[in-house]
């Protein structure tokens, strides 16, 4: 069994964005790429394990401090394997300071058949901090057919701002997966999901030029997607039959996105095409 943990820190000193802080063990890595012009810093994680197994245990923490622009990109697809009866445990832990930005940006996760996986994602965020954090999640080896019959996927959400719960959310499915993936009032045939949220002050903006992107009928034909705000913050979801296309669909609204609310560049990270 695997019992990984990995944590970055950083801080704003000598006018920029420095790493203050770096910790990493197997199968854990964190590589600091180049992270082009008017980006934010930016960290690849890396799990060099190829994949998880029953039992194995991840943690990652990342604090973005005050006044800092951050950006955590995984390097590649991330696979939980089949598994006799033990659950990957997947804890994630996203701290916000003041006036600071953090993009939480991971490939998706390809979840096989028999697979059991609980993942944890904690997001605090101080006040005048913003964070865009997502996940993607692939049910089955698609381009090979399969298809996921059982296991567990449970993937909670908990967002905090100046330490009071706002909002918590969490998706479960358990052993009858395929009814669920198949089901109308489920997933409808659906084989991949994925999910945005932002956490800034000023929510509506933001909600608004969601909806304005989703709207772009060149860029989401084919797909269901939405946008809400519960609770001040934005949640944006997707749901396809082809886990390709929900790919491609999410990239192009992370960079518009990012563009409208950040003034950042409209382009994703060279390790998204790898």
């Amino acid at each position: 069994m695997a019992n990984g943990r990995a944590e970055i820190g950083y801080t704003f000193r000598d006018c920029g964005t420095r790493l203050a802080h770096l910790y990493q063990s197997d199968p854990l890595r964190v590589l600091f790429p180049a992270s082009g012009v008017g980006e934010p810093a930016t960290g690849a994680l890396v799990t060099t394990a190829g994949g998880l197994v029953g039992g194995d245990a991840l943690s990652i923490e990342v604090a973005a401090g005050a006044r800092t622009d951050v950006r955590i990109v995984g390097q590649a697809a991330e696979k939980v394997y089949r598994s006799a009866g033990a659950d990957v445990r997947i804890d994630v832990g996203l701290n916000v300071g003041a006036g600071a930005w953090l993009e939480w940006l991971p490939q998706e996760t390809i979840v096989f058949d028999s697979a059991r996986m609980r993942r944890r994602t904690f997001v605090e965020v101080a006040e005048s901090g913003r964070a865009m954090a997502g996940e993607m999640v692939v049910f089955g080896r698609t381009a090979m057919g399969e298809t996921v019959r059982a296991g567990l996927v449970r993937d909670a959400w908990e967002v905090r701002r100046d330490g009071r719960l706002v909002w918590a959310d969490a998706l479960h499915l358990d052993e009858r997966i395929r009814d669920r993936l198949q089901g109308v009032a489920g997933f409808d045939g659906a084989v991949a999901f994925a999910s945005l949220v932002y956490v800034a002050d000023a929510i509506d903006v933001a909600l608004e030029a969601a909806r304005d992107l989703l709207a772009a009928g060149e860029l989401y034909t084919g797909w269901r997607a939405g946008a809400s705000c519960p609770a001040g913050i934005l949640v944006v979801r997707w749901i396809d039959r082809e886990a390709v296309r929900l790919r491609e669909a999410y990239g192009r609204f992370w960079s518009a996105f990012r563009r409208e609310v950040a003034d950042l560049p409209g382009v994703m990270p060279r390790l998204w095409a790898i």
